[in-house]
């Protein structure tokens, strides 16, 4: 009797460490994100982040080297063509010349005054040359009347008056021209004047709209063409965003684009205007050299929906390739690649089965499915690493 009661106390510890193992051992289902492929439109877009910037812009600059005075107006502010005045500026003075200058400047003066004499004495010789050019040719027009000559002669005292005319007003502009290198020359050895500075030249807006940037604004000293000021129209404001230039061959004017991220509630309609024809090259954060292109896009609502917006905000824009209508689709998030192929694991009976798939048109959040799924069917969102094909799984709450 005890020896059965001990056999059976054996049989079961035995059954229970059996059935501890077939726990432990048995394999646990992996926790995962399920999504399912569904039929429904799809717009293929291409997004990218973009700026505004005000279309019609002016760069005010110095049009004389000098003192610019403080510059009072602030980024903002209102001004109208030809009457705001936008910077002051006192004019350099001339520098004095030293003894060996003012000699050298003596000297070009005598060089000049020679040249216009030699141009002035060519021009008279000219004349002469065409006054008697003419008197020939009125002599040979009376023998060839007479019939004392004949008419190729008669043509070459033609042309040879047309030669001295030309030569006249060569030696006219010659003449001119000497003068004007005169007048430069003693122009250097002209008396400064000391208060020259003391004049204040205004530099008045060229159009009408706001200050956009101030790029002077203490007193200070500047050349001629150094900027002061930039002025924009605020009623026109553009957008424009740099592309990828194999992404870029895909756009063309009046493609819709959906303004995004811009600060609003709701996103705002534009439409693609141009596209240059002039890449360039950006380093990506990456450090990866890439070629980019500028799309310019114009809002398509009203200003009253976009005037709160100015120059080189940012916004997000969403330009629409293609509006498809009812097509198989599914998450991007659940694709990965198995060498040259798209695949996704599909989820069937509890289990994970890894599924090849062929693709269509792809947006930054679904894909075209063309074949190997089946509308319906359940898949792995963000499948991790370590799912294998036939692994358990059940669906993450």
């Amino acid at each position: 009797m005890w020896r059965v009661l001990t056999n059976r106390r054996v049989l079961l510890a035995a059954g229970l460490v059996a059935a501890l193992l077939l726990v432990a051992l048995w394999p646990q289902a992996v926790a995962v994100e399920v999504g399912a492929i569904v039929r429904g439109p799809m717009v293929v877009t291409i997004d990218e982040e973009g700026e505004t910037r005000v279309h019609h812009r002016f760069v005010v600059s110095a049009p004389v080297a000098g003192r610019l005075e403080r510059v009072e107006l602030e980024p903002g502010d209102v001004v109208a063509r030809g009457q705001t005045v936008v910077a002051r500026i006192r004019p350099e003075a001339p520098q004095l010349l030293d003894a060996r200058t003012r000699l050298e400047a003596g000297a070009a003066v005598e060089t000049a005054r020679g040249a216009v004499g030699r141009a002035r004495a060519e021009e008279q010789r000219a004349r002469a040359a065409l006054d008697l050019a003419a008197s020939e040719l009125k002599r040979e027009q009376e023998l060839f009347k007479a019939g004392l000559t004949t008419r190729q002669a008669l043509e070459a005292r033609q042309n040879a008056l047309v030669t001295a005319e030309e030569s006249v007003s060569a030696a006219g502009y010659a003449a001119a021209a000497a003068q004007s290198e005169l007048e430069r020359a003693q122009a250097r050895l002209a008396p400064t004047r000391l208060d020259a500075a003391g004049r204040v030249l205004p530099v008045l807006a060229p159009v009408d709209g706001v200050v956009l940037r101030r790029f002077r604004e203490s007193e200070s000293v500047v050349p001629a063409g150094e900027p002061i000021v930039e002025i924009g129209d605020p009623s026109h404001v553009e957008i424009v965003a740099d592309l990828l230039s194999t992404d870029a061959v895909k756009v063309k004017p009046d493609m819709r684009v959906a303004v995004e991220q811009w600060g609003g509630d709701q996103p705002m309609g534009a439409r693609v205007e141009r596209v240059e024809p002039a890449g360039f090259t950006k380093v990506s954060a990456l450090g990866v050299e890439e070629q980019r292109v500028n799309v310019i896009m114009d809002f398509d609502d009203d200003r009253a929906a976009w005037k709160a917006m100015g120059d080189a905000y940012r916004v997000e824009v969403r330009i629409a390739l293609a509006s498809l209508e009812n097509v198989l689709k599914v998450p991007t998030s659940a694709l990965f690649r198995v060498g040259d192929q798209w695949a996704m694991y599909v989820v069937a009976d509890g289990r994970a089965r890894r599924a090849p798939v062929e693709l269509g048109q792809r947006t930054s959040t679904e894909a075209e499915v063309l074949g190997g799924l089946q509308e319906g069917q359940q898949v792995v969102l963000h499948p991790p690493d370590t799912l294998t094909d036939g692994a358990w799984v059940r669906a993450r709450e």
